[in-house]
């Protein structure tokens, strides 16, 4: 029975450690003390994190504890994580408010009868300054700057401020203080992990199990979902702009998508490459996948009707009814070409976006599709800017 549940458990996953400590845990049958934190950077919960959020769901379905952790402490931080510069804290208004709407949202997955919610200032504040410098005692610098982005921070002489080794250590001290018994975290929260498992020693308790979870890449398909890198599927959006934002991803993402999102059974998706591989049209089986993860977080109605507006909006041709309008003074243009003019319209995210774009004829001049990348505008130029799918500007330069 054990094993039945390890492998449901780990369904998906990147990483275990360790495997057959989760199964020491199990055999125990008390329930375990599952926790994630989350750092409040930005107000809105995206697909991105709900393949963690999927995996706390299941937990709680076996009859485990599972807690939410805002990290309203560490947010003060800044995490560290996979940059290649000091980032900046957020304030503690910005933290409250984002942690508002992070409630909110959660309970579209988690059962709210049987989830705690938790914010690790509640420890971090009594600990004291005392209590912090007893922590950094802990851990050695030799260990921080085996981390990776410290380490290649460290190597190209770029600053790593003292703070942002607190980071961590702030995270594992988490652990301690929930006695956790699994945490769960993106592959790139791998260390942070591990150090929860070394305070947890540390402290006279046993090591936590961790469990990864890939990241989801995003709209681009190369970086991870993220609201900053405006790439991102937000689980509060709109109906008909998710149902979008789904049907704009590559038809080889779509089976990345299937996997970390769907609740299928691996078979059916198996199936379901089988018929594309046959000749199905790939945009039939995306209909189904943004059908599914639409009623999961409106309802089945919405999904219909999100389905019907993409037909009548871009199979059809149709322009939405209300398109942004913009008009530019040429003279104000650093360069009126095609590519530029496209990024200050906010229609891109760069210019090597947008050559990427009008590569993929994904750029189009009131319904033209655009080929040449070394298009220039001139003044008097009045049309509607598309690119791709979802992104239209009416523009007027004067």
């Amino acid at each position: 029975m054990t094993n039945d549940v390890i492998r449901e458990l780990t369904r998906g996953t990147v990483d275990v450690i360790k495997v057959e400590g989760l199964a020491e845990k199990l055999k125990r049958g008390k329930p375990l003390q599952v926790k994630v934190g989350f750092d409040p950077t930005a107000p809105d919960l995206h697909l991105g994190h709900t393949v963690i959020l999927n995996k706390m769901r299941q937990f709680q379905q076996l009859g485990h504890v599972v807690s939410f952790l805002i990290g309203d402490f560490t947010g003060l931080i800044g995490d560290p994580t996979g940059k290649n510069a000091t980032r900046k804290p957020l304030t503690p208004e910005q933290i409250a408010e984002n942690a508002r709407t992070y409630t909110d949202q959660v309970f579209k997955i988690l059962d709210p009868e049987t989830t705690i919610v938790r914010f690790n200032s509640e420890w971090m504040n009594k600990l004291g300054a005392d209590g912090l410098v007893r922590l950094a005692s802990r851990y050695t610098v030799a260990r921080m700057l085996e981390r990776d982005d410290f380490s290649k921070r460290y190597k190209a002489g770029l600053p790593i401020a003292v703070h942002e080794f607190l980071y961590p250590l702030v995270q594992g001290y988490d652990s301690v203080a929930m006695e956790t018994d699994v945490e769960m975290g993106g592959t790139d929260q791998t260390f942070n992990l591990l150090v929860g498992r070394h305070l947890q020693q540390q402290y006279g308790q046993e090591p936590q199990v961790i469990i990864t979870l890939p990241l989801l890449e995003g709209l681009d398909g190369i970086q991870k979902m993220s609201k900053s890198l405006d790439n991102y599927i937000g689980i509060d959006e709109a109906a008909n702009e998710m149902f979008g934002k789904i049907m704009s991803i590559s038809d080889e993402l779509m089976w990345r998508y299937f996997e970390l999102l769907s609740f299928r059974p691996l078979g059916e998706i198996g199936g379901l490459q089988t018929a594309v591989a046959a000749g199905r049209n790939p945009r039939d089986v995306k209909f189904e996948l943004a059908a599914e993860i639409i009623t999961r977080f409106h309802d089945r109605a919405a999904a219909e009707a999100a389905q019907q507006e993409f037909i009548s909006r871009f199979q059809k041709g149709a322009m939405p009814e209300e398109i942004d309008e913009k008009t530019l003074e040429y003279a104000t243009l650093a360069n009126p070409g095609i590519a530029a003019v496209l990024t200050t319209c906010g229609l891109t995210a760069s210019n090597s976006d947008a050559f990427r774009m009008i590569k993929q004829r994904a750029v189009k001049i009131d319904g033209e599709v655009v080929s040449d990348r070394n298009l220039q505008l001139q003044v008097g130029f009045s049309a509607v800017l598309q690119v791709g799918k979802r992104r239209f500007c009416r523009l007027t330069l004067v």
